[in-house]
């Protein structure tokens, strides 16, 4: 664990190429993330895993989250750290690259919009 704390800067640009890399396996016909959020349709939570906001999504967002969890959980192992502790990292980046009016849901269980 104190590895994890020790090595941020390390460990998020390890955990921007993961961000990149769900988000390039998109499939081509289907909306991207980004498409999603504009349409407020999915959002972001406080834990790195996309929300469906919009139950017409949830396919979508099971298989982003998936991706997102086999990726959190690889990290976590080799960090040697929980997967929740990832994903709180992922979430701070996603937050930062999400572009201006993406949802994101906070621990108390509120909406607000970037």
């Amino acid at each position: 664990m104190h590895r994890f704390v020790k090595t941020p800067g390390r460990l998020l640009g390890i955990l921007v190429l993961g961000v990149m890399m769900i988000l390039a396996q998109a499939p081509a016909n289907a909306q991207s993330l980004n498409e999603l959020r504009a349409s407020g349709a999915v959002g972001e939570a406080y834990d790195g895993f996309a929300r469906a906001r919009d139950p017409g999504v949830n396919g979508k967002v099971e298989a982003i989250n998936a991706q997102r969890r086999a990726i959190y959980q690889q990290r976590a192992a080799a960090q040697g750290v929980s997967l929740g502790q990832v994903g709180r990292v992922y979430a701070q980046q996603i937050f930062t690259q999400a572009p201006p009016g993406t949802w994101f849901l906070g621990e108390s269980g509120s909406w607000t919009r970037k």
